[in-house]
């Protein structure tokens, strides 16, 4: 990096370098990059240098932070990676928090406690906050408060000329629209949001968990779905079916199990009374339903925490309707993770941004181990029994499927996008394709 740095002032790694395997390195590792250049960006000044760069060479810019979603296919471009740009502050009286394009959700999440606010961040703490809020941002309180997206205030992004600007509704409203929850339309590089703090300092919430080998799992989601209809709007919910191996290093309750479960997370105080009916799905395996501080809210779903090789596809659904359960249990062949989200409540509420399909009821999330063309066997005869109710793709969850294009955004967003995408970066430079 030294060599570089010295000649064209960025942080530049070429694949020769010592570094670039490292600064490559992510959460997803099923999908490996292999750009012709890396710039490792300490700041917006970098992000800036390297745009100019890029387009003075004519090669195509991709970014990445935390690498839990893809970038699309860097190979013969540019790659930002934005890790490096840390910048954090909490302004409690305007409830907002500012944060630089490489902050995590965990970090946003304490420096927020302290003055009994929260962000809407999503269940895993690893998780990049640029990233995951231009894809709209689904979290774990968002049938009462909406997408992460709807909260922003404003955004700092490089535009494809090398400038940097503030973006926010009352100036440039196309732009701020489309880049909130339009993430892959390639319109620019975001090196910092401001966005806005819930005031919420506990919940209710956990997990019921149920074995998948003695409770139908097809029966469990009727119920769950059913179950759904009569919660208050704002009680955010999903389930889950997980085919855990049998392992020495994973806890006991779990080796060998196919593990369905419900998450909850909740603000009121009736809570214990709305999830009794869950308890009737069958025999309880384990129960973590609590009152807890909002810090500890990524213990709902517990994500995993250390990198691995996934694809995944999502779509948003009208309705559960359909025997599409079968085929990606634990006998499938491949480990097969299945979660459903239950959607409604302030998410179908209209706003100023691209996040497309609020009308849905259910976001299906398929996830298989492994690479493309196995998982794509497995999951896509799931997809195609959902597809009578299925409004279209979603974009944050399309793990490894990113040379699918369609089914995205609904036409008219589509044509809104394109036409703003035209505008902005004519030249194509941040590669949606």
């Amino acid at each position: 990096m030294d060599t570089a740095t010295a000649t064209s002032g960025l942080p530049l790694l070429h694949p020769a370098d010592p570094g670039y395997e490292d600064e490559l390195a992510g959460f997803q590792t099923g999908f490996a990059q292999r750009p012709a250049v890396v710039v490792a960006a300490r700041g917006a000044a970098d992000v800036a240098g390297a745009v100019r760069y890029a387009a003075g060479r004519g090669l195509p810019v991709r970014v990445r932070a935390t690498g839990h979603g893809l970038p699309g296919d860097s190979a013969g471009g540019l790659l930002i990676s934005t890790r490096r740009m840390t910048g954090l502050s909490v302004d409690p009286v305007a409830r907002t928090v500012r944060v630089a394009a490489g902050v995590r959700w965990g970090e946003v999440v304490a420096a927020a406690e302290p003055y009994g606010l929260a962000p809407l961040n999503g269940s895993s703490p690893g998780v990049g906050v640029v990233g995951y809020t231009l894809g709209g941002g689904l979290g774990i309180l968002a049938r009462e408060f909406g997408y992460a997206a709807d909260h922003v205030r404003s955004l700092d992004v490089v535009t494809a000329d090398g400038r940097v600007q503030r973006v926010a509704l009352d100036a440039e409203p196309d732009l701020y629209g489309a880049l909130l929850g339009g993430g892959a339309a390639g319109l620019g590089v975001v090196t910092a949001l401001e966005i806005g703090l819930v005031p919420v300092r506990t919940l209710y919430g956990g997990s019921l968990a149920f074995d998948g080998r003695e409770v139908g799992p097809a029966d469990a989601l009727r119920a769950y779905e059913a179950w759904t209809r009569t919660v208050p709007g704002r009680l955010a919910s999903s389930f889950a079916a997980v085919p855990y191996p049998d392992l020495p290093a994973l806890p006991p309750h779990l080796r060998g199990r196919y593990v369905l479960s419900v998450r909850v997370a909740y603000t009121g105080d009736d809570g214990a009374e709305l999830v009794a009916p869950l308890r009737e799905i069958g025999p309880v395996l384990t129960d973590s339903l609590r009152e807890m501080p909002y810090a500890e809210s990524r213990t709902i779903h517990s994500d995993p925490d250390f990198p691995h090789a996934y694809y995944g596809e999502a779509v948003v659904v009208s309705a559960l309707d359909g025997e599409w359960l079968g085929g990606i249990g634990p006998d499938a062949g491949a480990m097969c993770v299945v979660q459903v989200n239950h959607l409604g409540g302030a998410l179908s509420r209209p706003a100023p941004n691209a996040v497309p399909y609020r009308e849905g009821r259910f976001l299906v999330r398929l996830l298989a181990m492994g690479g493309r063309e196995r998982a794509r066997a497995l999951l896509d005869p799931a997809f195609a029994v959902l597809a009578p109710h299925t409004l279209g793709r979603a974009a944050p969850f399309a793990f490894g499927a990113g040379d699918r294009a369609g089914g995205l955004f609904d036409p008219e967003t589509r044509e809104r996008l394109a036409g703003i995408k035209s505008r902005h970066d004519p030249a194509n430079l941040f590669r949606t394709d």
